[in-house]
Parts: C-alpha cells; sequence; structure tokens
C-alpha cells in the first residue's frame, strides 16, 4: 500500500534503527529507579509503555527536526539526498506522522503515571526547541544532549513518579555523552555551516579544538558512569561494562583527528549503539545475578 511505502520511507528517513542509542538508558533509568525506589524490578507492564514512549517521542523529535531543517538539508550536499529534499514524501504526511508520534508517547504517559503526563509538555518544547537551536547558538549540542537525557530521566519517572538526583545523575550522564558525538558529527558540516550562518562548536573554535571539547564532555560523561556505581546498588558486572564503555570511548576519540574525519560516521553510529547496549546488558547482568 501507497501509505506503508511511505512510513517506511519516514523510518528511513529518522533512522529508526538509532533509536538504540538511547533506549538502553531509558531502560536503565526505570530499572535503577525502580530498584532504588520500590527494591523490585520494573513490571515488564512499564517497560513496554516505557518502550511505546521513548518510540513515540524520538520518532516525534526526529520527524521534527527534518521538518525544521529541511530547506537547509536541500542545499547541504551531504543531507540533499534526504526524503523531504528529493519529494520522496510530502510535508504533510511528515506533519501527520509527527502528531501521531506525540499522541504515542502521551498514550503511554497516561498509562505510566501522572508526574509523566505533566511533564510531557516541557519534553514536547524541548524537542521542539533543539531543531532551531543552530540559528542561533553554538551551545546546540548540548541541547540536543538535553533533548536525549530526558530518556533515562523519563525511564526513572515512569517507573517511580518521582526524580531524585540519581535520576538527575543519569540524565546529565547521557546529556554530555550525547552532546559530545554530536560535536564530532558536527565537524562533517563545517564548511557548509559557515556559509550558512548555522552555529556549532567546530564552527565557532574549528575542529581541533571542537575535537578536544567533545573528548572533555565524554570524561565528564565517564565520570558520571563511574559515580553511578558508588551510589547504586550496582556492583561488579557494571563494573565491566563500564570498563567497556570507557575503552569505546576512547576508541571512538582514537579513530577521529582534526585532519582525517574519514572514520567519522564509525565513531558517531556504530561505536555509540555499542556502548549503550554493552551498559544495558552488563547492567542487567549484574541486576539479576
Amino acid at each position: 500500500m501507497n501509505w506503508l511505502r511511505k512510513i517506511a520511507i519516514v523510518l528511513e528517513m529518522i533512522k529508526f534503527e538509532h533509536t538504540i542509542f538511547v533506549l538502553p538508558f531509558a531502560y536503565i533509568g526505570a530499572i535503577l529507579g525502580s530498584l532504588e525506589v520500590h527494591g523490585r524490578l520494573p513490571t515488564w507492564e512499564q517497560i513496554g509503555w516505557v518502550t511505546v514512549a521513548m518510540v513515540g517521542a524520538r520518532s516525534a523529535a526526529m520527524a521534527l527536526n527534518r521538518l525544521i531543517d529541511r530547506h537547509i538539508d536541500a542545499k547541504n550536499p551531504r543531507t540533499a539526498d534526504r526524503a523531504l529534499p528529493k519529494g520522496l514524501v510530502t510535508v504533510p504526511f511528515v506533519w501527520g506522522f509527527v502528531v501521531v508520534s506525540f499522541l504515542l508517547l502521551f498514550f503511554a504517559a497516561l498509562q505510566l503515571n501522572r508526574l509523566a503526563v505533566y511533564l510531557m509538555p516541557v519534553a514536547v518544547v524541548i524537542l521542539v526547541f533543539y531543531s532551531y537551536t543552530k540559528r542561533f547558538t553554538w551551545f546546540c549540542h548540548l541541547f540536543l544532549g538535553i533533548a536525549t537525557g530526558a530518556g533515562p530521566l523519563g525511564g526513572w519517572i515512569a517507573v517511580t513518579a518521582q526524580i531524585d538526583w540519581i535520576s538527575i545523575l543519569l540524565f546529565l550522564i547521557v546529556t554530555f555523552w550525547i552532546a559530545g558525538f554530536d560535536i564530532l558529527y558536527a565537524c562533517q558540516d563545517l564548511e557548509f555551516d559557515r556559509r550558512e550562518n548555522l552555529h556549532s562548536i567546530p564552527v565557532r573554535f574549528g575542529i581541533k579544538k571542537a575535537l578536544w571539547i567533545s573528548s572533555m564532555l565524554h570524561v565528564v560523561t565517564a565520570i558520571g558512569l563511574i559515580i553511578l556505581l558508588f551510589v547504586t546498588q550496582l556492583q561488579f558486572w557494571y563494573a565491566i561494562g563500564l570498563l567497556i564503555a570507557l575503552v569505546i570511548l576512547v576508541y571512538e576519540h582514537a579513530i577521529v583527528s582534526h585532519n582525517d574525519l574519514s572514520r567519522l560516521n564509525t565513531a558517531f553510529f556504530t561505536m555509540n549503539g555499542i556502548l549503550s547496549v554493552i551498559l544495558f546488558i552488563f547492567t542487567m547482568i549484574d541486576v539479576l545475578v
């Protein structure tokens, strides 16, 4: 059917498979929150609704980003082949996808608790606002981090109906992690962004300093992950996963340099997807064992 083909195009456009970046952290937030507050694992029903909420939130956010940036994407050789600039899917259809995705998020929040529902408008504002930030500030990477860091915070809230300082720690860990590798990703658009008067840390400071800033943000991420070991019930197996994650972060920066960005996609997509899955797997082993 035609509409199924259009949905497939939209899912490819928003890189639906990259939901794996943050979904494991949302699960970690839900697991740790339930253990810390209730002394037990979250129910399968809660995990199911956390999954629905995350899929809805990320799908809406990415589709909105493509809509808002479609004219910029059409000018950028790297993004000119995306579905909207090429006319493979219409603007109204993508808007409909956004609305359905936000409704999915709202329905999932309703199944969880009141705090999740009350905070949903805040999440929506952040998700929409991020897409405009590169037009006026080089802090845009941190805004993306904040939007994504809401994932583990949302997972915690979903099962506890409260916010506590460990959930804020999880939020900050993911915020700096995402911001750090978004800076890496932005390096490939340096010349285009300069021509279009768009803002980013590579534009503001140059690629060499941008890579250093990205490294420092990931140092903060690493410190946060280490602190998590000492302030929760996590022990040996989480520590093993943490060591693997730290090696991945080091490797990610080792394969990218200011005069060689050829392996940027490996650092951005492959390694970060592996990192989040590894941390989730070892967290689950630690909890279950």
